[in-house]
């Protein structure tokens, strides 16, 4: 029988992980504008009506409003909080749009890394806290159900190479498989000495965990031998944070690709609902569960704001890259066209994913 935390639950674990999240980026944002001089206008931690709020003696306004789905830093010479230019605003030299391209560009970037540091951050602690497993490459056996094993491969078979991409741990077979369920790779294997090569269909799992969530991901269906658990230091626990979230994120440029493609279903993304629903259970399970999954959801806010659609971070990103190349700005009816159509995907993209998660609500019996 699968448990499932009260709506209540669902709430808080929201609050807990959206909105501190939420904040950091906007204060990389507002921090980096402060550096280089910018006089930020409005700070807000969720949009539409004000709840509550304070000026502060510069004269920016922090304020909690009605919508919890993220947040915005207006910095003077705004004309909204989508940051398009103000053509009417006045070329004081404390204006966003007065400043340098590369200040512009920092300023921008400074949400999105912001959110990478606090789940760099995070994976460090739990690097530092627990240590890395290290595993030989080594087939040590085999899983009830094993794509490898009908392909040909053995037990003590060292694994040295998958599509020609080099294996040197254990660790390194999972990212170039969980994405890729049912597609046919070529394994690189020493056995007895002789270095052969072998056809393997990767499989497809299915797999659910306690709360009853679904997800589709590749097997191979093989265990290493005799894995460790090596204690780190700091410098290597930050180092390995970096590619832990480097990683993650590799694999979500990989999913959406997928779904562009048609490889996979659209229902897999998911929208507010669901982070709040995954939110109340990994609450559920301890403080721990929930550090580490707002890591992920920290990734997630980093990811999706560099992608480069205007209204995004990524799509000012765009802009400035234009920009630089063209010598002058995009011109304001090119900013305002392209500001609406993206405004229009963003939209898009959130009904798609807010049916999503009601279908997949348990009252649906999903």
């Amino acid at each position: 029988m699968f448990e499932s935390p009260p709506v209540w639950m669902w709430i808080v674990g929201f609050l807990l992980v959206l909105g501190p999240l939420v904040t950091v980026h906007e204060l990389g944002h507002y921090l980096v504008g402060r550096w280089f001089g910018v006089k930020a206008d409005a700070f807000s931690i969720g949009f539409g009506k004000e709840l509550a709020g304070w000026t502060d003696r510069r004269g920016t306004r922090w304020k909690l409003a009605a919508i919890p789905l993220g947040g915005y830093v207006q910095f003077k010479g705004d004309m909204n909080p989508a940051s398009i230019a103000d053509p009417n605003a006045p070329a004081d030299d404390d204006t966003f749009q007065c400043k340098a391209l590369w200040k512009r560009a920092l300023i921008v970037f400074a949400g999105p890394a912001t959110n990478l540091i606090v789940a760099v951050a995070i994976f460090a602690s739990f690097n530092l806290a627990y240590g890395k497993i290290e595993a030989h490459n080594e087939i040590g056996r085999f899983a009830e159900v094993s794509a490898a094993r009908d392909a040909g491969l053995e037990q003590g078979d060292l694994i040295t190479a998958i599509d020609g991409q080099e294996i040197e741990q254990f660790a390194d077979i999972g990212p170039l498989v969980m994405m890729y369920p049912g597609r046919e790779i070529e394994i690189t294997f020493l056995r007895d000495g002789d270095e052969q090569m072998l056809p393997v269909t990767i499989g497809e799992s299915i797999e659910t965990d306690r709360f009853g969530n679904e997800s589709r991901v590749g097997r191979l269906g093989v265990y290493s031998q005799d894995p460790e658990i090596i204690p780190v230091g700091p410098i290597e626990a930050v180092v390995l944070a970096f590619d832990q979230s480097i990683g993650l994120m590799k694999m979500m440029v990989t999913g959406l690709q997928q779904i562009v493609l048609g490889d996979r279903s659209i229902k897999e993304l998911g929208g507010p609902i669901k982070i709040a629903k995954y939110s109340g259970e990994q609450l559920s399970l301890g403080p721990l569960a929930l550090v580490s999954f707002a890591a992920l959801i920290s990734i997630n806010l980093a990811f999706i704001n560099l992608l480069p659609i205007p209204a995004l971070d990524g799509g000012h990103l765009a802009f400035y890259a234009a920009e630089a190349v063209r010598r002058k700005p995009v011109g304001p009816r090119g900013q305002e066209w392209a500001y609406r159509t993206g405004m229009a995907l963003v939209l898009m993209l959130m009904v798609v994913v807010t049916v999503n998660d009601i279908v997949s609500l348990p009252i649906f019996g999903s």
